[in-house]
């Protein structure tokens, strides 16, 4: 397969996955079902976010042209393990390998080996040669590189198993946003969307707010009710409960609409159901500590958009290491 014919691969893929034919839905229905925190909402909003910013192939073209990528790689296996804390969230490491004309073999968190598992299946069923370039298996050995994905303790195992070869490791990240108390409803709105997006489980969702002094929480409460629904989920909703009881154990000021939980606190990670926020003053805005090497992205004014957290592109890499380079560069 050169170039152009994995691009129009994918284009037939995206093509696909917008029918959302009985197959797929049977398999969304599945995936809900070995793992309740991928709704089926949440699912079509992920898999419209692939076809619309991954899978077109004007979109793949550029991609590809930015690198000058041509069918003169030496081809290698690259080892994947994806993460799963929301649906899909591994096929941007499994699209690169696969656009540069790598063989790889994937192997699928336990929480998501559902969705993906089908693609690659609807994949092999679309062209008999993908068989020969992506496999899936339980361990991985022998690859020439491997991408990582997981939390801050697998990590170091991978660290351990993988170090000594080629090799991108990435562990827990979240994302904060930077109110200045001049944002509009729509704009706040959007900000919540942010937040709570599946379920606030993905890296790019934000867990932590700095705001100004004197700030008025209402009007941002008032945005998270668009949220409200989320009391229905039994797994949310217990996590609600529990770190609701927390913080009145330990006599915590909080503020709440019912869902949602907003507590000081100068950690960037906080709880499912919990957001953190810290207080600056104006004339240290620019001194916000949002360089940590725990963030993921920035959502604000001056930074990615309100609203936009959850809708990376083709060169929105995780961790800003940039994985095509990576990968032509083996």
């Amino acid at each position: 397969m050169n170039l152009h014919e994995r691009i129009e691969l994918m284009k037939y893929l995206g093509e696909y996955l917008k029918k959302n034919d009985p197959e797929w839905q049977a398999c969304k229905q599945k995936a809900e079902q070995h793992n309740p925190w991928f709704t089926n909402e949440f699912i079509d909003m992920a898999t419209g976010k692939i076809t619309e910013h991954f899978l077109q192939p004007e979109l793949l073209l550029a991609w590809a042209g930015h690198y000058h990528l041509d069918d003169n790689i030496e081809q290698k296996n690259i080892g994947i393990v994806m993460a799963g804390n929301i649906p899909m969230v591994g096929f941007h490491d499994f699209l690169c390998a696969f656009i540069c004309g790598h063989r790889q073999t994937i192997r699928f968190s336990s929480k998501d080996d559902v969705l993906l598992r089908f693609i690659i299946k609807k994949l092999y069923s679309m062209n008999i040669d993908i068989q020969n370039r992506i496999s899936i298996a339980e361990m991985l050995k022998g690859c020439d590189a491997y991408i990582a994905t997981g939390s801050n303790n697998s990590s170091r195992y991978f660290e351990q198993y993988f170090g000594k070869y080629p090799h991108i490791i990435r562990s827990n990240k979240t994302s904060v946003a930077v109110i200045t108390g001049n944002e509009t409803a729509a704009e706040l709105e959007k900000l919540s969307d942010d937040i709570h997006l599946y379920f606030g489980l993905g890296c790019r969702n934000v867990t932590k707010l700095f705001v100004p002094k004197d700030y008025d929480f209402i009007p941002l409460l008032r945005a998270f009710d668009r949220y409200s629904y989320f009391a229905d989920q039994q797994k949310y909703k217990n996590n609600y409960d529990y770190q609701l009881s927390i913080l009145l154990l330990n006599k915590m000021y909080y503020m709440t609409n019912g869902t949602t939980l907003l507590v000081e606190n100068k950690d960037p990670f906080s709880p499912i159901s919990v957001v953190n926020y810290e207080y600056y003053e104006p004339e240290d805005i620019g001194k916000l500590n949002t360089a940590d090497p725990d963030i993921q992205c920035v959502v604000g004014n001056h930074a990615t958009a309100f609203g936009k957290a959850q809708d990376p592109g083709l060169f929105d890499y995780a961790d800003g290491v940039d994985t095509m380079q990576f990968l032509l560069s083996l």
